[in-house]
């Protein structure tokens, strides 16, 4: 019965293409457009908007091996990975979908053909369930497929009926079990048993049929739908006789890599299974787009990563290795999903970076916990601590109970579990779906656009809005929207701005402010100077001015989304981008800041192209075709299977929607205004062309000459005559640092004879005029070495600003610590501080308290000496 797992997925794809389905690639682990999904968690995300109706394809039926991820916000089961047989952060679901096409019985009969015949499971082994009152499905089980009443289990809980929210589309389900035998512990769906690992189910039959209103109501849809999930290593693990899904060829594979790395022999540890888990999750992530940061995916992905370490670390790992296992992961999984081949580069540097930078946090997380220790009132840590710890600084749980087990003190557990909670519940509160699709403005209507060739035309007012309701007409000075059946206005999309014009009527003038897309139509904004009616005649004029340097900065986006890859490599990849009229902004993935010189090439580059005045061409291809022929697709963006495009030369090939120019000689000039960080790993550059580029220049040239002027030079001498006066600068302050190393010397000797003694302690309490704050270190210093065995405090006060410093020697320190005298004074002036046990420093805002602040000092102090 083995089956490799590449074998299973290709010929679950390969039989229900042969049953009509259109193959489609799985969709990115970061859902385009959709703002209440985390990650893709399911093979239906990326059909979504088809189910919903806003979305059409060329197609009724399709068949996805879909990558997913569940490791944050609704469905996160991190902590259970590795130790159970079917936890995983990656997974992939083999699905089949209908869209209005075949419905129940077809479903059906598909699944069981394919697990009974094409995979031969044994019939024997195979039970299903049918939510409770779907007497439909249960018919067809027991009279079209043949099975037994007691094989069919009737469920009357959610787990047997699907919803896409609390509004929408929504129907039951049927599931489809097999039974791994006598020998494991469990028992079927709906018994006390069920939660055993006996009985494991392996596919799941979504029947859409109806629509949920916000008061509950179910109407039936007018296209019942089909949307179905196997998980792939479910599958495999029963077709290769094994029952826990790591112990399937490609889990097998990985885990050995991570042996092998790590430095260990135990193939059956329970941490080689997390790493060979989180490597897949991790690599996928990257070559998808996120990077490791401190919230939203970013921060999931770090987590990931850093279990993954921590695990590697328990093994024996000695040093780096967790980027090691991209090779391995490449070997099992490149051929089906090659974007692992093409982002190796980066997805090694970002697990490397992220595992160098996890070191450093250890040593951070074991100072803060030395401390929280120091500090406690009892002999157990809170959990609000230990989950500080965890959330914040990624410090494991199971290393504070590590070294609070060698100090023999105790982890208040349930404290932490209690913050966790906490923390589930906002994530899921964040990730749930809160949006009523029922109450939204949608539009069955279709607009024609023109705008690629005209910049007006002669069009029907076929919609008109107001408020969000359907109306007859819009009156002077209301505001609204009109969609036109014809129309040369761009609506916004890929980053490009909406067009903005005039819809002009008989009876005034719809001013457009901005234009979106409204499913299929596109929708003018706006507000009316006159009576525009449904139905009437319109001619539409969109800003020309405005639209002419539109085109000039998306063309250069282009461009210079070419020349990046080019200069800083093939992992650059756009992760978002807006072209207005007045410049442009691209934004993508990078790890490091973009160097001078490597933006000095990115813009010659770009202006050799626009130099060489390539004719842009145009064409319609088929998705797939586009992408073999290399083109780049933009990030976040959905396409049609039929795509748009857009060439320059043998520079740039991008599927592309948006307004451009004739020729990239139109561009006229391109000049990089400026280059930053946004976010973990994303980097923004902003540009301007044409005009916009030759006024920057000629301002820069008008900077460049006042400043020459202002430091008596020319523009050609400024750089050398500032180096010079920056040098003068930097001797000035040199010998500014040594007079005041003098001063404070000196004014350490006059102190001496303010010395007191304490219990026969040397002390000395002072408050010094005229003393930077930065001297007091010195003074300190002086005095220790002058004194010998002593307790210092010298604080200075200007303006509104208080400076303290405790100096204490060695062999006092077990009497008085200097972090708790010099605390003891700032609590007085309204501020605190810290440091080594002998020298600490403090600042604080009411310098209206130091005097008795100090004079308090000696009665404190002889409590301690």
């Amino acid at each position: 019965m083995y089956k490799s797992t590449a074998e299973i997925r290709r010929s679950f794809l390969d039989f229900f293409v042969r049953n009509n389905h259109q193959e489609v690639a799985s969709s990115s682990l970061v859902p385009a457009d959709d703002p209440t999904l985390l990650f893709t968690n399911a093979g239906m995300n990326q059909f979504k908007d088809v189910f919903l109706g806003q979305d059409q394809r060329s197609y009724t039926r399709a068949t996805t091996s879909q990558r997913c991820v569940r490791a944050g916000g609704k469905h996160n089961d991190l902590e259970n990975v590795g130790y159970t047989a079917r936890h995983h952060t990656f997974f992939e679901m083999l699905g089949n979908f209908s869209f209005g096409d075949y419905f129940k019985s077809d479903a059906i009969k598909f699944a069981w053909t394919f697990l009974t015949e094409e995979l031969q499971l044994p019939v024997e082994k195979l039970l299903v369930t049918v939510y409770a009152e779907d007497d439909e499905a249960y018919g067809i089980w027991q009279n079209e497929i043949g099975l037994p009443a007691e094989k069919i289990i009737r469920i009357a809980t959610s787990d047997n009926f699907w919803s896409m929210g609390d509004t929408g589309p929504c129907g039951p389900c049927s599931e489809i079990f097999y039974d791994h035998g006598e020998h494991i512990w469990g028992g079927p769906p709906g018994s006390p048993e069920e939660d055993g690992d006996r009985f494991i189910e392996i596919w799941n039959l979504v029947f859409m049929q109806f629509n949920r209103s916000a008061d509950g109501k179910m109407d039936p849809l007018p296209k019942p739908s089909i949307d179905t999930g196997m998980g792939l290593e479910r599958i495999s693990a029963i077709l290769q006789n094994v029952h826990s899904n790591y112990e399937i060829d490609i889990f097998q594979a990985l885990i050995k890599a991570a042996a092998k790395v790590c430095g260990s022999d135990k193939l059956d540890d329970k941490s080689l299974r997390v790493i060979a888990d989180h490597i897949r999750s991790c690599s996928f992530l990257i070559a998808d787009g996120v990077i490791p940061s401190n919230e939203g995916r970013g921060y999931v992905l770090r987590r990931i990563i850093r279990r993954a370490v921590r695990h590697g670390y328990k093994v024996g790992a000695q040093d780096v290795f967790f980027y090691k296992l991209v090779a391995a992961l490449i070997e099992q999984m490149g051929e089906a999903y090659p974007e692992l081949k093409t982002q190796r580069e980066i997805i090694e540097k970002v697990l490397r970076l992220e595992e160098e930078q996890f070191a450093r946090t250890l040593d951070r997380g074991m100072a803060i916990l030395e401390d929280a220790i120091q500090n406690m009132s009892s002999d157990t840590l809170s959990g609000e601590v230990v989950f500080k710890l965890y959330d914040t600084y990624g410090f494991p749980v199971d290393l504070t109970a590590d070294v609070l087990r060698e100090k023999e003190l105790q982890l208040d557990m349930e404290g932490f579990e209690a913050e966790m909670t906490k923390q589930r519940q906002r994530a899921q509160q964040a990730s749930q779906f809160g949006t009523d699709y029922n109450d939204q403005i949608t539009s069955d209507k279709a607009s024609d656009f023109t705008g690629y060739d005209h910049e007006s035309g002669q069009a029907k007012v076929i919609e008109l809005y107001k408020n969000g309701e359907s109306v007859e007409q819009l009156n002077d000075g209301e505001e609204g929207i009109v969609v036109l059946d014809i129309t040369p206005f761009y609506a916004e999309s890929g980053g490009q701005v909406g067009d903005t014009g005039h819809i002009k009527v008989a009876g005034g003038d719809f001013i457009v402010t901005d234009t979106v897309k409204l499913n299929q139509a596109i929708a003018h904004r706006g507000k009316m100077a006159g009576t525009v009616k449904l139905g009437e005649a319109a001619n539409a004029e969109i800003d020309t001015v405005r639209r002419a340097n539109i085109k000039l900065n998306h063309s250069a986006t282009h461009l210079l989304h070419a020349a990046l890859k080019q200069v800083l490599g093939a992992h650059v990849n756009q992760k978002g981008s807006l072209v207005t009229e007045d410049k442009l902004r691209f934004d993508f993935s990078h790890l490091e800041a973009v160097t001078a010189d490597e933006l000095k090439q990115v813009e010659v580059l770009v202006n050799e192209q626009v130099r060489a005045n390539h004719d842009l061409q145009t064409r319609l291809m088929d998705l797939d075709s586009a992408k073999a022929a290399g083109a780049m697709a933009l990030f976040g963006e959905k396409y049609d299977d039929e795509v748009r495009v857009v060439s320059m030369g043998e520079f740039s090939l991008e599927l592309c929607g948006g307004t451009h120019v004739s020729r990239t000689g139109d561009i006229g000039l391109f000049r990089i205004i400026s280059e930053a960080g946004i976010a973990a790993g994303v980097r923004r550059i902003e540009a301007v062309t044409g005009q916009a580029a030759l006024e920057f220049a000629q301002s820069e040239s008008k900077l460049l000459n006042d400043l020459a002027k202002q430091l008596k030079t020319d523009a050609q001498s400024l750089a050398a005559r500032l180096n010079q006066l920056l040098e003068q600068q930097k001797q000035l302050e040199k010998d500014n640092k040594a007079l005041q190393q003098k001063l404070a010397s000196n004014a350490s000797s006059d102190l001496l004879s303010a010395m007191v003694q304490i219990n026969g302690t040397n002390v000395l309490i002072s408050r010094l005029e005229g003393v930077e704050a930065g001297a007091l270190r010195t003074m300190v210093d002086d005095l220790k070495n002058q004194i010998g065995e002593v307790v210092l405090l010298l604080a200075t006060a200007s303006g509104e600003k208080v400076n303290l410093i405790a100096g204490v020697t060695k062999k006092l320190t077990e009497k008085v610590k200097a972090g708790e005298l010099v605390n003891f004074v700032a609590q007085q002036v309204g501020g605190k501080g810290g440091g080594r046990p002998d020298m600490a420093q403090a600042g604080g805002n009411q310098p209206e308290n130091l005097e008795n602040a100090l004079n308090s000092v000696s009665t404190w102090l002889q409590d301690k000496l």
